[in-house]
């Protein structure tokens, strides 16, 4: 298994390829990332390792600041000295490879090809079936009532119930997705910045886990 690392979505832009085809990208900001808490198969009965993401170079990106508990500092102090605000964790094979405090960047995806991201979408509030799902709304004139109602949800004496996963109105958005082999197009190490090809979840300034492909 590979090591993954945390990252904010800067925004989305185009660029050409040598056929000057327009292809839609999103710029994503990685890391650093820092080793917080090493997990063993011993100790903790998995193997993994914790890494947490600081916000204090990444302000600018519109990442909320969090409160961080003297629980959560007494974990932090492990490490050494740091200002993460967010704890991620990715299982690993081997973890007597890493140690506490060691610090991930933007190199851990230089020869990475696809990469698997997980993020939070755009909550858009509570919607209505046809906004939600698509369904076709009712006649507009003639008298008709029915323009974007729900329809029937189901027979009256049999079965007499609601089906459970009914598609009824209901929260739109705001859900952890992940969007599987986004190809990463470039790698600015300068910068610390991801190009991967097409759309990743979120609003710009959105935290977002990216995993290395390797199937």
């Amino acid at each position: 298994m590979s090591i993954g690392s945390l990252g904010i979505k800067v925004g989305m832009t185009q660029i050409f390829d040598e056929k000057n085809a327009c292809i839609p990208v999103t710029l994503i900001k990685i890391g650093p990332c820092r080793v917080t808490q090493i997990k063993t198969l011993a100790s903790d009965g998995y193997n993994a390792i914790q890494l947490g993401f600081g916000i204090s170079q990444n302000n600018k990106y519109g990442l909320k600041k969090l409160t961080t508990t003297k629980a959560l500092q007494g974990h932090l102090k492990k490490s050494g000295p740091s200002e993460c605000h967010y704890l991620k964790e990715y299982h690993i094979n081997q973890p007597e490879d890493f140690e506490l405090g060691q610090t991930f960047d933007i190199t851990t995806f230089s020869s990475v090809q696809y990469v698997d991201v997980r993020g939070k979408t755009i909550g858009k509030g509570f919607a209505g079936t046809v906004k939600r799902y698509g369904f076709g709304r009712g006649p507009m004139t003639h008298g008709s009532k029915n323009h974007r109602e729900p329809g029937s949800i189901g027979a009256g004496s049999t079965p007499g119930r609601v089906y459970p996963g009914k598609r009824m109105a209901g929260r739109l958005g705001g859900k952890q997705i992940t969007l599987k082999r986004l190809t990463v197009l470039r790698v600015d190490q300068e910068e610390n910045l991801l190009v991967v090809k097409g759309s990743v979840p979120g609003k710009p300034g959105n935290l977002i886990s990216l995993t290395p492909c390797i199937s």
